[in-house]
């Protein structure tokens, strides 16, 4: 069953996002998640951007044969302005249910640095043996798990090569982005070119040492992300995804990636 943030984090690897322009823009995602070739999740996601800033809103349910083990239901969202090339965050939360057990996850940030969290239930006791703590300085130029799926750069060319710094709400990690190939795309509302980035994964703090899967991801796990334009706004969001893991392969699909009126 998931944590509310590994819920987060599992979004913050294919959802849609967009930037201001001098006219309000919105923008829909519809995605499939699935694993083995089986679905096990689906997701929609809306977006709004007006007078230099952002809102995000989405929800994430079990389907398939994954509601036989875990009904899970959840909503995500995050807010913040923008400025310059940079999505800066302002509150984020993630909310979900497993059968009876509801979690979340609110972080509230101020100039680009968490000022807040607070995680429900409330993670258990940790050992310092074992655990690598977050520090002041880890919680500084970070984006949550919606924003941190956002792009801003001049050319398809220039959307990898770059590291994005995220938090969750327990986890700090760095995402690398480099190039791996181009192509094309069509799914319903996009037609066009794509770019994809093979993804690194660095754990920074908020974990348990020795944590095997957190070792295979950044070890071993084969991650690769594909991103397209979204209209003429200079930025580019993932459109498919596929993540490695112990068991078997994860895919992130987009059932329609769209600009909206």
């Amino acid at each position: 069953m998931l944590r509310c943030h590994a819920l987060a984090a599992l979004l913050a690897i294919a959802l849609p996002s967009a930037v201001s322009a001098a006219s309000p823009q919105s923008f829909k995602g519809e995605y499939t998640v699935s694993f083995l070739g089986l679905s096990i999740a689906k997701s929609t996601f809306s977006s709004h951007y007006e007078n230099g800033a952002y809102a995000i809103e989405g929800s994430v349910t079990a389907a398939g044969l994954a509601r036989l083990f875990d009904d899970t239901r959840g909503t995500v969202s995050s807010k913040g302005t923008i400025s310059g090339k940079k999505m800066v965050p302002q509150a984020f939360r993630a909310d979900y249910t497993s059968g009876k057990k509801a979690s979340a996850v609110d972080i509230r940030f101020a100039n680009g640095a968490v000022t807040s969290t607070r995680v429900v239930p409330a993670p258990g006791k940790r050992d310092p043996k074992n655990w690598v703590p977050i520090g002041a300085g880890d919680l500084v130029s970070v984006l949550d798990p919606l924003a941190a799926t956002v792009i801003h750069a001049d050319s398809l060319d220039q959307v990898c090569g770059r590291t994005v710094r995220f938090y969750d709400g327990e986890m700090r990690a760095d995402l690398t982005l480099t190039y791996a190939s181009k192509g094309t795309i069509s799914v319903p509302g996009y037609k066009g070119d794509t770019i994809t980035c093979r993804m690194g994964f660095e754990p920074v703090a908020g974990y348990r040492k020795g944590r095997k899967a957190l070792n295979y991801l950044k070890n071993r796990s084969r991650m690769m992300v594909t991103f397209a334009s979204l209209g003429q706004t200079g930025v580019y969001a993932p459109i498919h995804a596929t993540v490695g893991t112990q068991i078997g392969t994860l895919t992130i699909s987009a059932r329609r990636f769209e600009a909206v009126q």
